[in-house]
């Protein structure tokens, strides 16, 4: 007798397909809910530089090459031209100030000079001469004043004497008279020569006084002209070393022509070139680090030129304490002027991936190292080595600061 058998509910095959369709639907759901659908691209780890981002000092400055020059640099230019007579000192020798170091001669300037020197003499003596003749006239009307006065003398008593005699008719009136007439004539010359006197005398102080200035500028002339002769001789100006061009005897020389300069030894500037768009934020005082032999040395700008030459100014700086030992005039420095004063910062490291980004988002590592993912930032100022971050990381992030032009729009870095 046949049995009848029941059919099972739940079948391995029906467990099967709905477990199926179960896990199908959950994917599918969390792909649309939770999954990471962001553009992805596979990355060589090896092939890209991370940096991490810290806090720091962080100094605002430009790299520049400086040339290091003598502080102090006498010039050497020709007053006067001629040729060279004489060579006394060749080209890197050790002067002391006033030493000669090269006589020239010029015959036609020579001459002029004697023909000059023996006009203003003879005007200097013509000069004292008249000078002369006033003081002479001066004495000349002093006596005649006195002579004047020594026959009063003589007269005043006679002609009293006289009065009171011819008053009392004891001497005839002819002879009263004669001594009158001779007193009174003598009392007229004295008026008439004082005035006289009194008026030259105003005059001879004032042309004495114009002689004496002229006489002070002929004599200031003189020693000018001599002194031309004393400009055909060249000599050091302080103590130092020469640099010239090779001189020779007879080698005609041009007024104004440069012959060499005298350099103080053992004292050292450094001159810069920088772009005309640090201008404004160059000023004396302001301090830059040049390395040398393993050691920093400091300095500070000490004068700015005003002129502008090809977009680039010139500014010299001095070394502040030690300077650099074998330093020599001519050679470079590295340098680093400071554009003002430094402060902590968070710090990000200079990369290639600003060039692709701007400074406005970067590649931020993950803690595994397994990926990393674009993040928006903000970036302050920047010096050679690193970039003020203002906002979007934090210290201890890690950025990649290579170059981005291989990673093309994708949001995400796959990490291998």
């Amino acid at each position: 007798m046949d049995k009848k058998i029941k059919k099972k509910t739940w079948t391995l095959k029906r467990i099967s397909t709905i477990g199926g369709v179960t896990l199908l639907v959950v994917f599918v759901g969390y792909q649309l809910l939770f999954a990471d659908r962001r553009s992805k691209l596979n990355v060589e780890k090896d092939k890209i530089t991370i940096a991490e981002v810290k806090r720091g000092v962080f100094q605002e400055f430009i790299p520049q090459t400086g040339t290091v020059e003598p502080s102090v640099t006498f010039y050497l230019d020709a007053i006067e031209g001629g040729q060279i007579k004489t060579v006394h000192k060749e080209s890197g020798a050790m002067l002391k100030k006033g030493d000669v170091i090269l006589e020239l001669s010029n015959l036609n300037r020579e001459l002029s000079v004697l023909s000059q020197e023996a006009s203003l003499n003879e005007s200097i003596n013509r000069l004292r001469q008249t000078r002369l003749g006033l003081e002479q006239n001066d004495l000349s009307q002093q006596q005649q004043l006195a002579l004047i006065e020594n026959q009063l003398q003589i007269l005043e008593p006679q002609y009293k004497r006289q009065k009171v005699l011819f008053e009392k008719e004891l001497i005839s009136k002819q002879d009263f008279e004669q001594t009158k007439a001779n007193y009174e004539y003598n009392l007229k010359r004295k008026e008439i020569t004082y005035k006289s006197y009194k008026s030259d005398s105003i005059s001879r102080v004032r042309q004495l006084v114009q002689l004496n200035e002229s006489e002070r500028r002929m004599m200031t002339s003189l020693d000018g002209v001599s002194q031309i002769l004393d400009n055909l001789i060249i000599k050091a100006p302080i103590d130092g070393q020469l640099t010239a061009p090779q001189m020779y005897e007879g080698q005609t020389v041009n007024p104004g022509q440069r012959m060499g300069q005298v350099d103080k030894v053992g004292s050292y500037k450094v001159s810069a070139q920088i772009d005309e768009l640090y201008l404004p934020r160059i000023a004396t005082g302001l301090k830059a680090t040049t390395p040398y032999a393993g050691k920093d040395y400091e300095l500070v700008i000490t004068y700015i030129y005003p002129n502008i030459n090809n977009g680039r100014f010139q500014v010299d700086m001095q070394f502040v304490g030690d300077t650099p030992e074998g330093i020599r005039r001519g050679g470079s420095l590295r340098l680093r002027i400071e554009l003002g004063q430094s402060s902590e910062e968070l710090l990000l490291p200079v990369g290639g991936f600003y060039k692709d980004t701007g400074g406005n988002w970067v590649f931020v590592v993950a803690e595994d190292e397994t990926k990393a993912e674009k993040r928006s930032i903000r970036l302050g100022r920047k010096n050679t080595e690193h970039f003020e971050v203002l906002e979007g990381l934090e210290p201890g992030d890690r950025v990649i600061t290579s170059s981005y032009d291989n990673f093309g729009d994708n949001e995400v870095l796959v990490l291998q």
